[in-house]
């Protein structure tokens, strides 16, 4: 249950970080954009900060599948 909360959560953070980065740097810095989205979504893990390196590491690629889905449901709007 605590996972699929938090995977939930990481999704909605996702598309706050897409947009926030989006602003912040604009068009033509993918790489840089998707970085800053990442550490956004790492930063405002509802966890304890002792546990979030740990989770990162396991949920590393949901968070990089999350940040993909939350800038292509941008593009769509």
């Amino acid at each position: 249950m605590f996972i699929k909360n938090l995977k939930h959560e990481i999704k909605e953070l996702a598309k706050t970080a897409v947009i926030l980065a989006e602003k912040s740097l604009g068009s033509k810095k993918g790489k840089e954009k998707k970085e800053m989205a990442i550490n956004y979504i790492v930063s405002n893990i509802p966890v304890h900060p002792i546990f979030k390196p740990l989770l990162t590491i396991f949920l590393s690629s949901f968070i990089d599948n999350a940040v993909e889905f939350a800038v292509e449901y941008m593009e769509e709007k």
